[in-house]
This record gives C-alpha cells, structure tokens and sequence, in this order.
C-alpha cells in the first residue's frame, strides 16, 4: 500500500505563502519540514512497511526541499542577493515570516553589514539600539558557544530575565519569539599576515600578526522572529542548520569576490585623479566603471604652462592586476611627457610608445591626448588606435575626425599627425573608451550608432552641465542597470565643456 507524499514545503515556490510560524513539536513519525504527523496506516499486515515508505517520503522531500532551495541559493552572484536568499529560505524553514542577517566576518576585514527581511530601515535602527549581548544573534557574533541546532527564544515577552530595552523594541516591532543560527565555515586557518583576503584565514591579532589555527570562522549570524510565542520542532532545526552550513560556504565565496572587487576597485581608483582641475574657460565631468578583476582603462586631465589643459583617455589591454599596475606606470609616464612637451600631442604620444616598447614589448594600449586651450577653445588631439571624440552642441552632434593609426606597441616606430578641433561657446567634448561601446553587446557600427544618438539627446537644460551630459550619455547608451553592472569591460568618460 502506498501512503500519500506529504505536501511540498512552502518556500520552494515563491508563489505559495510561508507555513505558520507556530509549529507543533516534532513527534517521532513528524514530518521534517513541518513537524506535522505524517500519514501512515494504522493496521493491517502491512502497517510496518507503510511506516518505512512513509519515512522514506518524508526524506525524499527533505532533500528535495533543500536541493530546490540550494539551487536557488548558487544561481546568486553577488553578496547582498545571498544574504537575501539566505534569509528567504531560512523564514520558510523554520516558519517564520521576518529575519534579519548580520554579516560581520570573525577576521574583521569586512564588510559589516546588516539585511532585514520584513524589517525595514528603522526597525532595524531599533534592533540596533539593545544591548548586543541580549540578543541572541548578538551573543553568535559575540563568540559565546551555542548549540548546533541554534538559539531558539519561543516566548521572549514571558521572559523575566528580558532586558528592559529589548521588551521595548520587541513589543514596538510586534514579535514574540526568535531563532538564530550561526553563519560559518569550517576549514584549516591559513596565516593573514601578507596575504589576500580570505575567509578560511584567522582573525589578525590586535598587534596585526596573523595566527594559525582550525575549526569554525564566523561569518555572522541569521534570526528570524515570530509574531507570536513559537519555536520550530526538531527536525526544520535540523534542515535549517543544514541548509546555512552549505550557505555560509557559498557566502564565504560571495564575500571573497566582494573583497577583491572593492580592493582592485579601490586601487584603481587611486591610481586615476582624485580631483579633476578647475581651469579657466572649461568644465569638466568624468565617469568610471571598473569590473571586478580590475581593467586598464584610464583618463586624466591635468594642467599645462600657459594656462593650456591636458586630456588624455586611454586602455591598457588585460585585466586583473598586472594591468591596473600597467595602466598607473603609463598614465603617469603621459603625465611627464605632457609637462614637456604637451603642446606636440605627436611627440608626446611617440614617447609613450617608445617607452611601452622598451619596458613592456608583450604589451599594447590605446591612448587619445589632446592638448587644449581653453582661451581659444581648441583642442590639438593624437590618438593610437583609439575611438575618436565626440562634440555635442546646440546645432550640432558629430565625431571628431581623427588620423588612422595602430594602438601603442603594435608598430615598431609609432607617429600619426595630429588634428585640431575648434569648439563653439557652450559646446561639450566627450573622450571616451571602447568599453563603453563593448558593453552594449552591439556591433561597432550600432554602437556608435547609440552613442551618437545618446550624446544628440541631451535634454537642452542640461547642457550647461557637463556632469549632467556625461550621466545622460552614460545611463542612455548603456540603459537597464549595464553601467552599474559587472563586466569585463570598463568604461571611462571624459566630457569636456567650453563656455
């Protein structure tokens, strides 16, 4: 005889609604999710085999539930969807209906971060201003032991020994009850002192010494709150705990490629300008996405005897950091050279290849410099093998007219002339690299095509403003999230207006 498969738990759907956050203790034949009696027959020759079937149904949809919910979790890619997922899936585990996860990694290398689910920016201010050690999420991420399967807290208003101001904010925030679980990973502690950041590694001690050692390595925890007194029975305990020990994994990679995304960003950064120069006659705006391995794409701008203005915008082909490392070697060796002999963008460009060819013969580059003045409003400009600018006016919108030549490092002796662009009053010059047209996903011809068509849009009112021009330019070629999102391909924007 065949009994009945219980039902899917709620969750795996995000159609169907959470099971109730009350749930009955497990009894012996409970099913894993809900707790609830599962079906079997009572009599009959046969009642043994049927209990075993029923069990057996019982597991099947567990591992079900948790492989549905998993899979879920892995088609994540970035650190804040995990954490969300992390708290969705819990909730319908243990039954509950609001959660928070505090991320607060045990090497203290970060990042900290708190994501509520249900609880919105306040009540998370709220939460923030009890006592740290009275909650039980607090007392995870304090170190202080707790049990494998959690801390469940199933009647917190009940509770004599309730702090004052966790009453306060409970009752405030409506719940009477919470479970938290520990996020962490297990591994072999590798020294941190000289290395990247990594998760399996010890926390530095206070004197900036790594130490070795093994076991657990907190990430955070997780809690989930009840509307009413409740606890989850044994066995959704049980697939919670087995669900966030396979999710702090995923999440100690997340964190990972968050940690190297933010340090080749920063470093990046750092090796662009941190200001850009305020120059008599000209306004300038500049724009900059980086991907995750950290590309060469750089610009600068920077001023010059005679009251005269460097441009220069440029690509470093690779990425990761050996071509970070390339692009801050050759932007400021143009620096140099546009000091010396800025006023011959030719010259200047010649040298730049000479010294790539001499210093780096594995590696090519892309590189426009102009030099400009403002008083006159005309800019001299030399490219190697780059996209030419793009003017955008009143009366006008076309591309700049620039000599054919190889990129830096392709020929063995470098020199194309130079050209000369004479900008109207209020007209805005926009330099630019071909990341920003690669990640349109067009051909080159559409791509400039957009672009064109992007810079031609310009609401009138927001010409004056060329960090206004370059925003618009910006969210219009690379529209749905593209300019924000990760890429290969980074992205620099110069504009540059004349009044």
């Amino acid at each position: 005889m065949n009994a009945p498969h219980p039902a899917k738990v709620a969750g795996i759907d995000s159609t169907v609604p959470s099971p109730a956050h009350t749930v009955a203790s497990a009894a012996p034949d409970a099913s894993p999710v809900t707790g609830a009696a599962a079906p079997s027959a009572a009599v009959g020759p046969d009642a043994p085999g049927a209990l075993l079937q029923d069990r057996l149904a019982g597991w099947v949809s567990d591992l079900t539930t948790l492989h549905e919910l998993t899979e879920r979790l892995v088609r994540t890619d970035t650190l804040s969807e995990g954490l969300d997922e992390v708290l969705r899936a819990g909730a319908a585990l243990v039954g509950a209906r609001r959660g928070l996860v505090v991320l607060e990694p045990a090497d203290g290398m970060g990042p900290d971060t708190t994501v509520g689910l249900g609880l919105g920016r306040a009540d998370l201010g709220h939460l923030e201003t009890v006592p740290r050690g009275c909650l039980s999420h607090g007392r995870i991420l304090d170190g202080l032991p707790v049990g494998e399967d959690g801390v469940a807290e199933p009647d917190l208003l009940a509770d004599k020994s309730l702090d004052p101001r966790h009453r306060e904010v409970a009752a405030r925030l409506g719940y009477a009850a919470s479970y938290a679980l520990p996020l962490s990973v297990e591994g072999t502690a590798a020294s941190t002192a000289g290395t990247g950041p990594s998760i399996t590694g010890t926390a530095a001690s206070a004197g900036g010494a790594g130490v070795s050692a093994a076991g657990p390595r907190r990430l955070g925890a997780a809690v989930w709150f009840y509307d009413e007194p409740a606890e989850p029975g044994a066995r959704p305990r049980h697939l919670a705990g087995l669900y966030t020990r396979y999710a702090a994994q995923h999440l100690a990679r997340l964190l990972e490629v968050e940690r190297t995304r933010t340090a080749m960003a920063t470093m990046a950064g750092e090796l662009l300008p941190s200001r850009l120069p305020r120059v008599s006659g000209v306004q300038l705006a500049a724009r900059h996405r980086t991907g995750p391995l950290g590309g060469g794409d750089w610009y600068d701008a920077l001023p010059l005897p005679d009251a005269a203005l460097g441009l220069a915008v440029g690509s470093v082909t690779g990425s990761g950091p050996s071509a970070v490392a390339a692009m801050g070697r050759l932007r400021a060796s143009l620096r140099a050279y546009a000091v010396m002999e800025g006023e011959d963008p030719v010259a200047v460009l010649s040298d730049l290849e000479l010294l790539l060819r001499l210093t780096e013969p594995a590696r090519s580059a892309t590189a426009l410099f102009g030099y400009c003045e403002p008083a006159l409003r005309r800019i001299t400009l030399a490219g190697a093998g780059h996209s030419p600018p793009l003017l955008v006016g009143e009366r006008r919108t076309e591309f700049v007219e620039t000599s054919v030549s190889a990129p830096l490092g392709m020929l063995a002796c470098w020199e194309a002339p130079s050209v000369e662009l004479q900008a109207e009053p209020g007209e805005t010059v926009l330099l630019y690299t071909d990341g920003l047209l690669h990640r349109t996903g067009d051909p080159a011809d559409r791509a400039f095509a957009r672009l064109h068509a992007a810079a031609a849009g310009v609401p009138r009112a927001a010409r004056h403003d060329p960090d206004a021009v370059a925003e618009h330019v910006l969210r219009t070629v690379l529209p749905g999230g593209k300019a924000d999102a990760d890429s290969a391909e980074d992205v620099v924007l110069l504009a540059v207006r004349f009044a």
